[in-house]
């Protein structure tokens, strides 16, 4: 059996207080809500993975429980009754005990206080609310889609709030704030209900905060409040944040903390600079995170607005481009008369892309469908289709001999058949 890593002695104190910010403060929640020494993997759940410490905790807070009246006999539609024969029950009150570092009765508190707050929050309802703000919807933060394990990804921008006006419109008073903390608390019980709460079943969602242009200082109260209520009541929700277009001061902010930090703590936060974005969301080797086709685009994926309501998007195919490299993607087997339609996007970009159509007879002309440019850092995804007159292959270019760094790259086609 490994031993546990030796413990880490407690920072000095600084000379002058840390006056405390959102950054401070996404580093103290972590702190404070994932102690546990070991190193990060997702609960299952499963009966089979709890611990006989954890189980012996779970009795405890089911018989602190059948002897305690709460305000709801249930959460999130699943029974808080120890005697239900329920498999959801288990796994949420497994969420409060985690934590509260197994302690039953520290569990129970906080389990009964969040159920005094969703009373006086009308938190029950709040998905049916009208709250307004539809200028919001989609941009500072939203559901959509799922990352390569199946959570729900919720993303969080808070950019356009650098905009004065912008900012007045939604944190211009306490009635504003009050209203806005009532939506960002929709979104994330929006990302809730899509959750199963079953062993070994999606219990977690994922959250991708984009610190881009964020007014750090203007948006203060707002993110403690924010961050407050979600530890308060929202326990071992997030299996995991991505932090992307991150400053500089972030990263050494971070670098500061991350020494103090457990290695669990550390595995639930993913860090990743402007120029990074691409490659950290697509991850994969096995690290997981997202696919292309569930990335927005203007993170470097290929989902647009609207994309994900028609069903399950069209699987993407993912590659390389290597430094000094040119790689032509040939798209075979195409009949005359026949209509392609293309997605491609090259993470960071700043290289020259073009597209043409060549026949497959031998006297036939290449048609440029596209012809070579030098795409910027900033554009989003390529989307376009071509009518062929005759057989033959599509072949899309991307240089990037320009280049010594490595980029990530995905494109899918659709081939509409000719009518008859």
């Amino acid at each position: 059996m490994s031993q546990p890593p030796p413990t880490t002695p407690p920072p000095p104190s600084p000379s002058k207080p840390i006056k405390k910010t959102f950054l401070t403060s996404l580093m103290a929640a972590a702190t404070t809500t994932l102690r546990s020494p070991s190193p990060y993997k997702e609960d299952t759940y499963l009966p089979s993975s709890l611990t006989p410490t954890t189980q012996s905790s779970l009795q405890h807070l089911k018989t602190l429980l059948s002897s305690t009246t709460l305000t709801h006999s249930s959460l999130w539609g699943i029974p808080l009754s120890p005697s239900a024969a329920d498999d959801r029950t288990d796994v949420l009150l497994l969420k409060f005990l985690r934590a509260r570092d197994f302690n039953a009765q520290d569990s129970l508190s906080m389990l009964t206080k969040s159920l005094q707050w969703r009373d006086s929050f009308k938190a029950d309802s709040i998905l049916s609310e009208d709250i307004g703000f539809k200028e919001l919807e989609g941009v500072v933060a939203y559901m959509s889609g799922c990352d390569r394990e199946g959570h729900p990804v919720c993303y969080n921008a808070y950019g356009v709030f650098k905009e004065k006006g912008m900012y007045e419109r939604v944190f211009g008073d306490d009635e504003k704030l009050e209203r806005f903390l009532r939506w960002r608390v929709q979104v994330l019980e929006r990302g809730i209900s899509l959750l199963q709460f079953k062993p070994g079943g999606v219990n977690s969602i994922i959250q991708v905060t984009d610190l881009k242009d964020m007014p750090k200082r203007e948006l203060r109260v707002a993110s403690n409040q924010i961050l407050a209520l979600f530890q308060d009541n929202y326990p071992e929700l997030v299996a995991k944040t991505i932090f992307i277009n991150v400053p500089w001061y972030f990263s050494v902010l971070y670098s500061m903390f991350s020494p103090f930090l457990t290695q669990r703590t550390k595995s639930k936060f993913v860090i990743a600079r402007e120029g990074c974005v691409v490659e950290t969301l697509y991850k994969d080797a096995l690290g997981r995170y997202i696919r292309p086709e569930y990335v927005p685009v203007q993170y470097g994926g290929l989902s647009r607005p609207g994309d994900l309501q028609a069903g399950p998007p069209k699987p993407a195919s993912e590659f390389t481009v290597k430094g000094g490299e040119k790689v032509n993607l040939e798209i075979e087997g195409i009949e005359g008369g026949a209509t392609i339609t293309w997605d491609i996007v090259v993470g960071g970009w700043d290289l020259d892309y073009g597209a043409e159509y060549e026949p497959s007879a031998e006297d036939g002309y290449t048609v440029t469908i596209e012809k070579t440019r030098r795409i910027s850092a900033s554009e989003e995804p390529v989307h376009n289709s071509y009518t062929s007159r005759e057989p033959g292959k599509m072949v899309l270019s991307i240089d990037n001999t320009g280049s010594r760094r490595r980029k990530v790259a995905a494109y899918r086609y659709f081939i509409r058949r000719p009518s008859i």
